[in-house]
């Protein structure tokens, strides 16, 4: 399976969130960020895709695409996601 991970500053403090993909299939999790010392105590938690996660997928593929350590084929799967979520 292969992960992105990013950090995103919420209410409840900074989320960490994963995708993970594998099998033409996506899932996302997240946990708060914790210091070093905790990190092995906090499991993470599935979340459902939001348009503005695949959003922010997608800005984050882009950027490993451009330094070639990325799919192309990812990046149009996104891009098909979110077109189709926009004509429902």
């Amino acid at each position: 399976m292969e992960y992105h991970t990013w950090k995103e500053k919420t209410e409840e403090g900074t989320q960490m969130y994963r995708a993970g993909h594998h099998a033409s299939r996506w899932t996302l999790e997240r946990m708060p960020k914790v210091g070093r010392s905790l990190k092995d105590d906090v499991d993470w938690e599935p979340v459902e895709f939001t348009r503005e996660h695949w959003e922010t997928l997608r800005d984050i593929l882009w950027r490993k695409y451009q330094r070639k350590r990325g799919s192309w084929r990812i990046i149009e799967e996104i891009d098909k996601l979110l077109e189709d979520e926009e004509q429902s």
